[in-house]
């Protein structure tokens, strides 16, 4: 009898494993939301770390969602379910300490021993829901479709986590498949303190759904002790995320950091269980799609010994070059790239 398991399946699998492993090396710390262990809005090279760890070290990680319990409340959630570490945060973290973003980010994070030319290897081994909705909202100043709906307005939309599916509406029922919008390291001095609404070098408001807990992302190191944050939580989200926003929830995850010493990577890349994914981040769609496309073909070089000319070819006859996002000023894209086409 033949079993296929389904990319889902695969994803707990891994999961399952990279969490017996983690068990198995290093220490496990926790790190809770309060206002001395966020970075409103920002990455920042000189910024203070929240906590310090080892390579091999896991950390289970709280993250609020992007909004302020004023607006939720306004919106129709009962004060009970705003969480006290939200209204904590957004009553003690004083307004020079926050932007030039909105998003609240937990961390850094240090990685001992982590220094520029190193890649910090992320391994997302859990992530649980923290609370039980989620909101959806659009602006006149931000999504895709911005002329077409200049005015606000903003959808709590219940989350099911013993069915693991948020309820959108009558007759429409969503599948959850939680993952953080934003996970990136510091930037490189000379950038100061980056804004965490656009994605770059480092990573940051990726918003790549493909990130579920079983798989790993790669950073490269830019500054002292890599110096990780994470947060805007999203429990799913299509590709585009069109209106600027997801199912924003509150997460939370847990990671292990694995330190390459001296192994350099140029650009955020990303494995699950069955694809390797590069990707690309600009202002400008086609440059984005540029940089993703020769950010897969520096992969299949360097990491699988292809010839540049051969590894152009199977990026288009077998790589789906997708669009991750188009709203975060900087538009995502990233290239899947499937594992079985490789002999094992």
């Amino acid at each position: 009898m033949t079993i296929r398991l389904t990319a889902a399946a695969m994803a707990l699998s891994a999961a399952a494993l990279f969490a017996a492993q983690a068990h198995a090396q290093g220490q496990t710390y926790s790190l809770k939301v309060t206002p001395s262990t966020v970075a409103w809005g920002n990455y920042d090279a000189a910024a203070k770390p929240a906590l310090t760890v080892k390579s091999g070290d896991t950390v289970v990680v709280d993250t609020l969602l992007t909004n302020n319990p004023t607006g939720l409340k306004a919106n129709g959630v009962p004060d009970d379910q705003i969480e006290a570490s939200l209204k904590d945060v957004y009553a003690n973290v004083p307004a020079a300490a926050r932007g030039p973003g909105g998003h609240i980010l937990t961390g850094p994070i240090a990685i001992e021993g982590a220094e520029p030319g190193d890649t910090l290897e992320i391994r997302i081994l859990k992530i649980d829901l923290a609370i039980p909705y989620a909101y959806n909202g659009f602006g006149p100043a931000a999504g895709i479709l911005r002329d077409d709906f200049p005015y606000r307005r903003t959808k709590i939309i219940p989350l099911d986590s013993a069915r693991m599916v948020a309820r959108f509406g009558p007759g429409i029922t969503l599948p959850l498949h939680p993952f953080f919008g934003s996970m990136g390291v510091a930037p490189p001095p000379a950038m100061g303190k980056w804004d965490s609404t656009p994605p770059t070098i480092m990573g940051g408001n990726m918003d790549n759904k493909e990130l579920v807990a079983g798989t790993t992302l790669f950073l490269p190191v830019h500054a002292k002790g890599a110096l990780f944050e994470v947060g805007d939580g999203h429990a799913g989200q299509g590709n585009g995320e069109s209106d600027v926003t997801a199912l924003e929830t509150s997460l939370v995850g847990t990671f292990q950091f694995v330190l390459h010493k001296g192994e350099t990577s140029p650009y955020p890349r990303a494995e699950t269980p069955t694809h390797y994914i590069a990707m690309g981040f600009d202002d400008d769609l086609a440059v984005a799609t540029v940089k993703a496309v020769r950010n897969m073909v520096d992969f299949l070089v360097t990491h699988k010994g292809m010839t540049r000319d051969d590894a152009y070819m199977l990026v288009s006859v077998a790589g789906d070059v997708d669009i991750t996002e188009l709203v975060d000023r900087n538009k995502g894209v990233h290239v899947m790239m499937p594992k079985a086409i490789f002999a094992k």
